[in-house]
């Protein structure tokens, strides 16, 4: 007969199942449960080294980000860039605070020796990569924390391999910066040793919201819902306590927005609230809204995250019925009430934010930003899930039966296969699409003070005015599309004498994407052009040029080549070519590999 439990082993058995709240005010630290697979310093170097890499060698994706983000940049640093109808008083849906930022981080460059517009560029996406690497590293401490280093580990792969991290980690877009403040946000809800740190966590969503893309503060609600669970099922203290913390962030939330408002009144010269107007335009537009700009069916995310994440994905979105499983053939005698709404909520932001998504018609990649570190999170619950049910050792069970290395064998093949598939993707895009930041460097020997560089059909590749010398403009001549191009800053100097662009009125500029004929100069007036020459498309039967795309890569009557380089055919290369690194070998079939066109720089003939 067994001896009777003593009290210390009856208080632990009753307290097993009851409900505790955690509050931060009788919260107290408590020793790390296991050690950390890796040193914090090692895991931001691994993570710094993945975002400098991105840096360095990824492509702008999105002219978006060229037009609404660099140029404004450019323009408050060098007095000029191109203006889209997004930053137009009478619209006024994109923030000058967010600009200004790092704006303030290119004119620290310039302070430093050997700069240029280029340099100035590559420190902004130094200084994101370093921020974004930062957070990660952040998000990882807390993971380990508040679950188990074993998680962290495969947060560190599903992150530092993927493409879509390439993609997103250095990026100057407002839902990178999202991303950046979802991890510090889900750092602080994650982590509760110390305390809840629910007032902290809801300033950091805001932070992102606010100053960034509004609709990144929904992935702070699941947070929010577990707070305000538990303060229901507690007693009036630590009711008031989480009630305390909530209004604490939503005070921070409100500073926050007068903040922004203030500073954007300075640059529009009137009063405008920038986060509604973005929120009005996108929700409320009466003409169009963002489906003016493209839709796409309801898989497009599906298709995006497997190029972007692969096998990662795949397990992100079984995460939650592998929890579920778990906790039905699996269920742990000192399982408390708070450990499974934890894990709940924990895997709750990723797909609440992909169902939104998949919902809205129009879609692109950069919707996808904010989730993706919970992404990644899930999918390191789902792998540690998996490696649980599969390390079971009972020899009566299925499982158990199969040796060990064979085990280890199946698992790290399937890991070691995703790693090479993101790093063949990250590959193929760098060596297929990185053509248009690297055709401008003889401009700063061939180019003079007034000069103008002139896109047609390959308006939407230009990398920014950072790329090119002083006092150059970017100027656009007629193509085939026939929607509304960007114009410029008014360079006046009025009112109080600086940046007068930002506030003056504008003309041609609608948020119907109608198309503006004041965008276009004469071809005669282009000192320099970029276009692309695709050698396939011209071999297929009946081709012509359409009437305002000529090649101008062949016109060597008027045209003389400065500098070309390759640039992926995606319309004559199969879909694994594309989506993957091919490599140009005899062996591989000609129909898989990658057919190539010519991105140049061409400099008119006097």
């Amino acid at each position: 007969m067994p001896p009777p439990p003593r009290p210390a082993q009856l208080s632990q058995a009753a307290t097993a199942k009851e409900f505790v709240h955690p509050s931060a005010k009788h919260a107290k630290k408590q020793a790390v449960r296991n050690t950390f697979a890796i040193e914090p310093i090692s895991t931001f170097y691994i993570f710094l080294a993945a975002s400098i890499t991105a840096a360095l060698f990824a492509p702008i994706q999105d002219c978006d980000e060229t037009f609404n983000y660099w140029e404004p940049t450019h323009y408050l640093s060098h007095g000029y860039g191109l203006q889209t109808w997004e930053y137009s008083p009478d619209y006024a849906i994109r923030s000058w605070l967010y600009i200004a930022f790092h704006a303030i981080l290119g004119n620290f460059r310039r302070m430093l020796p050997q700069s240029n517009k280029v340099a100035e560029f590559y420190f902004v996406r130094y200084s994101l990569a370093f921020i974004c690497a930062l957070c990660q590293t952040l998000m990882w401490k807390s993971i380990c924390l508040a679950l188990n280093p074993r998680v962290g580990l495969f947060f560190i792969g599903a992150t530092v391999f993927s493409p879509g991290n390439f993609h997103a980690s250095a990026a100057f877009l407002p839902s990178s910066f999202a991303m950046y403040t979802a991890m510090l946000g889900a750092a602080a809800f994650i982590n509760w040793r110390g305390g809840i740190k629910t007032s902290m966590g809801m300033f950091w969503f805001a932070v992102g919201g606010v100053f960034g893309w509004p609709f990144a503060v929904a992935l702070c609600a699941p947070f929010v819902f577990e707070e305000g669970i538990f303060a229901l099922f507690s007693d009036k203290e630590r009711f008031f306590e989480a009630a305390i913390r909530v209004l604490r962030g939503v005070v921070a939330t409100f500073v926050l927005v007068f903040f922004d408002v203030a500073i954007n009144t300075f640059f529009y010269r009137k009063v405008e609230a920038v986060s509604w107007n973005i929120v009005k335009y996108n929700i409320f537009s009466s003409t169009g809204g963002p489906d003016l700009y493209g839709t796409e069916p309801w898989d497009f995310y599906f298709r995006n995250l497997a190029l972007n994440f692969n096998v990662w994905f795949a397990l992100a979105l079984l995460s939650m019925p592998l929890f579920f499983l778990q906790k039905i053939f699996m269920r742990s005698a000192t399982e408390t009430f708070q450990s499974g709404l934890r894990t709940l909520v924990f895997l709750s932001p990723f797909y609440m934010w992909f169902a939104i998504f998949s919902l809205q018609p129009h879609k692109e990649e950069r919707f996808m930003y904010p989730a993706y570190p919970f992404l990644a999170l899930n999918a390191a619950l789902a792998i540690h899930t998996l490696l649980t049910l599969f390390g079971n050792s009972d020899p009566k069970s299925l499982v158990g039966k199969i040796p060990a290395k064979l085990k280890l064998l199946v698992v790290s093949l399937g890991l070691l296969l995703s790693v090479n598939i993101g790093l063949a993707r990250i590959w193929g895009i760098y060596t297929g699409y990185s053509a248009p930041l690297s055709i401008y460097q003889p401009l700063a020997d061939l180019g003079g003070s007034g000069d103008t560089l002139c896109f047609g059909k390959e308006w939407y590749r230009f990398p920014s005015s950072y790329f090119l010398p002083r006092d150059m403009h970017a100027k656009f001549i007629r193509s085939e599309f026939r929607g509304l191009l960007p114009g410029e800053f008014s360079e006046a100097r009025t009112g109080f004498g600086f940046w007068s662009g930002t506030w003056l009125p504008t003309i041609g500029l609608n948020d119907r994407n109608e198309e503006d004929m004041g965008k276009y100069v004469d071809l005669r007036s282009c000192v320099f052009l970029v276009d692309t020459q695709y050698p396939e498309q011209q071999k297929e039967p009946g081709w012509k040029s359409p009437p305002n795309e000529p090649d101008f890569v062949a016109d060597t009557e008027h045209w003389e080549e400065v500098k070309c380089v390759p640039f992926l055919d995606a319309g004559n290369t199969s879909f694994l070519a594309r989506a993957l690194w091919v490599p140009d070998w005899e062996v591989i079939p000609e129909k898989f590999r990658r057919k190539w066109g010519r991105h140049c720089l061409l400099k008119q003939k006097r």
